[in-house]
């Protein structure tokens, strides 16, 4: 079980350079009782791809969760107000 959830959704654009990017994370449990870290990308508007991470505790979902958004932050990737639909 989920101890709290963990969703996040952050932005990237840049109209000198044509980028509008996406990416989005959200750690869920799967039917087996594992947990998943669920990652989303590609450009706004787009399909885009997805990856899913399979752990066996929790705690290592959220490990990867903080690193994956430290790099996104480094490389310029912004929260925005509210989520696309």
């Amino acid at each position: 079980m989920i101890a709290q959830p963990y969703h996040l959704y952050v932005e990237r654009t840049d109209v000198a350079k044509n980028m509008a990017r996406y990416y989005a994370m959200s750690i869920e449990p799967n039917l087996f009782g594992d947990v998943c870290l669920l990652r989303k990308w590609g450009r706004i508007g787009a399909k885009g791809q997805m990856r899913v991470h399979n752990f066996g505790r929790e705690e290592e979902a959220v490990r990867l969760f903080l690193d994956l958004l430290r790099q996104k932050r480094k490389r310029g990737y912004r929260p925005r107000a509210s989520m696309p639909s």
